[in-house]
């Protein structure tokens, strides 16, 4: 069966870590980062590939669900398989229950080497805040934006040196006053991706069927409006 990957390019690293891993063999189309920021356009985006991808019978997307962004997708010719995870970082701490687990200890920020450098993140917000209204409005703007949360967690997923960045993250957490942590992460999820079995950690949407809502509440205890972005 033809198969093709469509990523973030966030994930590049332990996308890659996986596919060496599991000898995968099947070719990647990247998706530039930060456009999950804007659901509609991380949607119309993924919409344009697959309706370009006509030779394969099935498509495999490495992402999360990234508010509404999978909703509404369709492939007349594949079927597509997704993750059952609310965003990348529970992809990439292994699961949805490790995700959970870790978030009600402490309110947290989490980076990785590809947020780092792919994604517009709280450090280059933090620098532009800074040269418009200068450190001190900064400093008290960015107190009122993390107001609940305690803790920076670096995200360890073994598909590079962490050591490598941990200077920077330490500095981001001491300027924003954050303690500073690294946790360990998984390129499990994404292996299973590739390899399969999926099971209820997946979402598999037949050839020409729609992402509906149901799909996206798929193994979430949150309610239908919190998916769908309404106010109670």
């Amino acid at each position: 069966m033809k198969t093709v990957i469509i990523a973030c390019h966030t994930l590049k690293d332990e996308l890659n870590s996986a596919i060496q891993e599991a000898d995968c063999p099947f070719p990647v189309l990247w998706i530039e980062s930060g456009l999950h920021l804007y659901t509609d356009t991380l949607n119309k985006r993924l919409q344009q590939e697959l309706a370009r991808i006509t030779n394969v019978e099935r498509i495999l997307l490495a992402f999360g669900y990234c508010g509404n962004s999978l909703l509404g997708l369709t492939s007349p010719h594949a079927q597509l398989v997704f993750p059952c995870v609310d965003d990348c970082i529970s992809l990439l701490l292994g699961s949805q229950h490790a995700r959970k687990k870790i978030s009600e200890e402490m309110g947290t920020y989490y980076l990785t080497k590809g947020w780092l450098e792919f994604e517009s993140n709280i450090w280059q917000e933090y620098q532009y805040a800074v040269k418009r209204y200068g450190e001190e409005k900064a400093e008290r703007l960015f107190r009122q934006i993390l107001n609940h949360y305690h803790r920076l967690a670096v995200i360890d997923t073994g598909a590079y040196e962490v050591a490598d960045f941990l200077e920077l993250t330490e500095k981001i957490a001491t300027t924003l006053k954050l303690s500073h942590q690294i946790i360990p992460g998984s390129t499990s999820y994404l292996k299973k991706l590739l390899t399969g079995p999926w099971d209820d950690e997946f979402v598999i949407v037949p050839p020409g069927e729609i992402v509906t809502l149901t799909h996206l509440c798929h193994d979430t205890n949150e309610p239908l409006w919190q998916i769908i972005g309404m106010s109670q």
